[in-house]
């Protein structure tokens, strides 16, 4: 990667942070740093909010809520939640620590990734986007 010029986009690269820039006028010097870091792929390019809502999984936060409300909450996914961390985690892990059958794991995992509670982030690995709320973890 080509060197970073602006501080603040350099430090938050070397501790592993999302970088977003917006571009600017190509003719100004003042948007040279934005501009080099989106052209050197160290930042992700933004041009609308949306852009950023959607890299950190945000952009569908309000058909998730719709969902919840939606979708009632089962005693397998209570059953499974506590299995399914923000590392990534095998769904045949989470089968084996819950003991419980595939169907009904697999169940619980596609309705709380409606709910915005999991996500499968490939190759059957989940993770947990947050903490659920009390309903949820009182059995």
């Amino acid at each position: 990667m080509a060197a970073v010029r602006c501080i603040t986009a350099k430090h938050a690269l070397e501790q592993d942070r999302e970088v977003f820039a917006v571009p600017g006028n190509i003719f100004s010097p003042k948007s040279r740093g934005s501009n080099d870091i989106i052209r050197d792929s160290a930042a992700k390019l933004v041009t609308d909010h949306k852009d950023i809502l959607e890299e950190l999984n945000l952009a569908s936060i309000e058909q998730q809520l719709e969902m919840t409300a939606v979708i009632l909450p089962d005693e397998n996914e209570s059953k499974v939640l506590p299995y399914v961390t923000y590392d990534p985690i095998h769904i045949d892990e989470i089968i084996r620590n819950a003991g419980m059958d595939i169907s009904l794991v697999s169940g619980a995992l596609a309705l709380m990734e409606l709910k915005g509670l999991v996500k499968q982030v490939g190759a059957m690995n989940y993770i947990r986007l947050k903490e659920a709320s009390a309903e949820y973890q009182a059995v």
